[in-house]
């Protein structure tokens, strides 16, 4: 029989989709079939969609959800009455929007349930409105934040792990394992999207399944493990038996993971057996050197356990992937040269890809930053094409740096990291009105850290 459920998923970090994988493991088990495509990789469908009763959209990051109303709009135009369902965080965030132009339901939070339930519902042409943890163009409820029992990941007709990101290092490509072992997060940063989703909850996902899916993966030529948990040690023994169990098991297996500073800082303990077991690099989201913007952020860390943090991973041997968002309403120009020194001082320019230079507060709709007092001073309308509220900087110049800074970052992503560093140092001096200063402090040669071929993080 042609299956007519249809599940898209546009974009996921340069990694396989786990926002295919999850879905097509629950509806197997829930007796479903679908269709699954990810438009980073295939083609658009056009006779699936054609045939499609139900077109599932994820939706779990930023790019995706622009990339997902083309998909969608796509759908449209060779199915009218296709139900369209967005899922994932930013379905949520945009809810109001997607269903008034696009979409018939949206999901957020713990989606597997509520997606199984819907599409029986419109299999067999159902009511849909009473349905736990979705929201229609009449019914508004809130995401699906309850514990749900997992699947192995069913990866078997998705695109094949060499499509995607690899792992470099000493310029040596290996094929690249995408997995959770958490869900949500414990923290509450202010510009954070998962946030107003899970409102400081998370979901720790049975060991069992983690290591299935690690095995799958591994079976397919994955040498490294990225695991994409928002914080990785939330729940840290929980991530320190996983990887106990993962390198007794393959020994010469590489990850990375993303955790906070404070984290590290926390659990130097774990951090340190991890270097013994093939942690090679880790994320962790600094966000900026001045503690003002710290502050407005919630981030929860200063500026010197920033420095404490970066370098006990390198004691370690562990490379450091610090994250930032250098431009804010609130960052000065002298903020942005300070940042830039204080790069250089640390060492630090190899392990920061130009385009974390260049990124810029995102204030999507149902964002905590939306509730500063200040808001009005900054922050202007939503904008319908690319769905973030906009805000303009008090001050011309840094908007007009970060034109500057973006255009280096985008025209020069291959270039050493040393040369584009000072690209965009010249043109900040310039454009403060200053000369550059004389640096003294000869700069280390440091070879390339291993990092992923895929340079962007949200």
């Amino acid at each position: 029989m042609t299956k007519k459920n249809l599940l898209l998923a546009c974009y996921e970090l340069g990694h396989q989709p786990l926002s295919l994988a999850w879905p097509l493991a629950a509806l197997s088990a829930a007796g479903l079939n679908s269709h699954a495509y990810d438009l980073s990789i295939d083609d658009f469908p056009t006779e699936r969609a054609k045939e499609a009763q139900f077109v599932g959209i994820a939706v779990p990051m930023h790019t995706a959800l622009r990339l997902g109303v083309e998909a969608a709009n796509l759908v449209r135009q060779v199915n009218p009455n296709a139900h369209i369902c967005f899922f994932g965080h930013y379905a949520w965030l945009n809810a109001d929007y997607l269903l008034e132009i696009l979409a018939d339901s949206v999901i957020a939070g713990e989606y597997e349930a509520p997606l199984v339930g819907l599409i029986k519902a419109v299999n067999d042409a159902q009511d849909i409105n009473a349905i736990v943890g979705v929201s229609t163009k009449t019914t508004r409820n809130i995401p699906h934040i309850e514990r749900i029992e997992f699947q192995i990941p069913e990866r078997t007709n998705l695109p094949s792990l060499d499509k995607y990101a690899h792992y470099n290092s000493n310029g040596n490509h290996e094929l690249v394992a995408y997995v959770e072992t958490s869900r949500g997060c414990l923290h509450t940063c202010n510009h954070c999207p998962i946030v107003p989703v899970y409102q400081g909850r998370f979901f720790i996902i049975p060991k069992e399944i983690v290591l299935a899916d690690i095995r799958q993966q591994v079976a397919e030529g994955a040498k490294h493990i990225s695991f994409g948990d928002p914080d990785f040690l939330n729940g840290p023994n929980h991530a320190l038996k996983i990887i106990r169990e993962m390198h007794a098991e393959y020994p010469e297996i590489t990850f990375s993971f993303t955790t906070k500073v404070e984290h590290i800082l926390e659990q130097k303990e774990i951090i340190k057996e991890f270097s013994t077991m093939g942690c090679s690099f880790i994320i962790t989201a600094c966000e900026a050197t001045s503690e003002k913007i710290l502050t407005r952020l919630d981030k929860g860390h200063t500026l010197p356990q920033i420095k404490e943090a970066l370098q006990l991973l390198q004691n370690l041997g562990i490379s450091p992937q610090p994250t930032w968002m250098p431009f804010t309403p609130w960052t000065s120009l002298a903020d942005y040269i300070e940042f830039l020194a204080w790069v250089k001082e640390q060492e630090l320019i190899p392990f920061i890809p130009a385009v974390q230079f260049a990124v810029r507060m995102l204030v999507p709709p149902g964002s905590a930053l939306l509730n500063h007092p200040d808001v009005e001073n900054w922050c202007g309308k939503l904008d319908q094409e690319t769905f973030p509220y906009r805000w303009t900087h008090a001050d011309p110049k840094m908007d007009e740096l970060h034109q500057i800074i973006s255009s280096i970052a985008a025209e020069n992503q291959q270039e050493n990291p040393y040369k584009v560093f000072k690209m965009i140092e010249t043109e900040t001096y310039k454009i403060a009105g200053k000369q550059l200063p004389i640096w003294n402090k000869p700069l280390q040669n440091i070879p390339s850290p291993p990092k992923m071929t895929e340079n962007w993080f949200c």
